[in-house]
């Protein structure tokens, strides 16, 4: 075991040392550390999510256990220990087959691919998440089910995704119709969509004044104005006396509006505005310059 250490070593010297007459080569070298970083740090986020976790502890321990069964010549521990661990790597690779295949998997859908422009771009993924939007607006609709969905944009509203119960989950209509069925427990507030996944629901926001909305509509209508005017998100409702759908925007309402002009506005304002870096930044400029004015007349 010492030899080998030893030969590693040796091996590590003479590496620095070409690197040391062949300067070209430290790309080839940097490169070879990022992969390795990358790839580490992918593993270990993995295995924290899967039972792997537990084995990678057990197998560090081994490791310990081994080496100092050899500096201290505890022959027969150390040579069933080597032992084990000989033909343990093949049973591992049996019995833990499926979460390597997951990660495989997920590596060749992470961002790593992205990079090279293998996955779907971000923009295809923001309008896949829309439709699926439209499609549970339009079942709750149908059914009269009263929800609320609020965009975030630019300007970032955690102090409202605090006040309600995360989830973190993929964004699917069978998931956004479930959370507004009535007297379930998350049904009484607003879902959070963030960086293209529902990240909080029964979320509580700011109400409009009551003069900034008509009588005739609810709470549901009137917070989604309030977020809407604190922030540059977007809100969707959906009214539960009359179905109807409605956007609020920019501290608008825009009434009734149906699932053609739903996914139009959407799109034009989560995908076209967001991919288009300087009408992005501008916009974003005023917004917060609308909400200090407002802020600023409050106080």
């Amino acid at each position: 075991m010492f030899e080998n250490m030893t030969k590693l070593n040796f091996d590590f010297a003479d590496y620095i040392r070409d690197l040391q007459s062949h300067p070209w080569q430290i790309v080839t070298f940097i490169l070879d550390i990022t992969i390795v970083i990358f790839l580490l740090v992918y593993f270990i986020k993995f295995a924290k999510k899967s039972r792997v976790w537990q084995l990678v502890k057990g197998i560090v321990f081994l490791i310990v256990i081994t080496f100092l069964s050899n500096l201290l010549e505890l022959r027969i521990l150390y040579f069933i220990l080597t032992s084990f661990m000989t033909y343990g790597v093949i049973a591992l690779l049996i019995i833990f087959q499926p979460e390597l295949r997951r990660a495989l998997e997920q590596l060749g859908s992470s961002t790593f691919t992205k990079m090279f422009g293998i996955d779907k771009s971000l923009g295809d993924k923001t309008k896949e998440d829309i439709y699926k939007v439209v499609i549970a607006a339009k079942e709750m609709s149908k059914s009269k089910t009263g929800a609320l969905i609020v965009f975030e944009r630019d300007i970032k509203i955690q102090d409202i995704i605090e006040t309600g119960i995360k989830l973190d989950s993929e964004i699917s209509p069978q998931l956004l119709v479930n959370v507004f069925v009535p007297k379930t427990p998350l049904h009484d507030g607003a879902v959070v969509i963030s960086n293209n996944k529902i990240i909080s629901a029964a979320c509580i926001l700011p109400l409009a004044d009551d003069k900034d909305i008509a009588k005739e509509l609810g709470t549901r209508h009137r917070a989604a104005i309030g977020v809407s005017k604190e922030s540059d998100a977007i809100a969707v409702v959906v009214s539960e006396e009359t179905g109807k759908i409605s956007i609020a925007k920019d501290g608008t309402l825009i009434a009734d509006v149906k699932e053609d002009a739903l996914k139009r506005i959407l799109i034009k304002n989560l995908v076209t505005a967001r991919f288009g870096s300087e009408k992005r930044r501008n916009r974003i400029a005023m917004m917060k310059e609308k909400i200090s004015n407002r802020k600023a007349k409050k106080e």
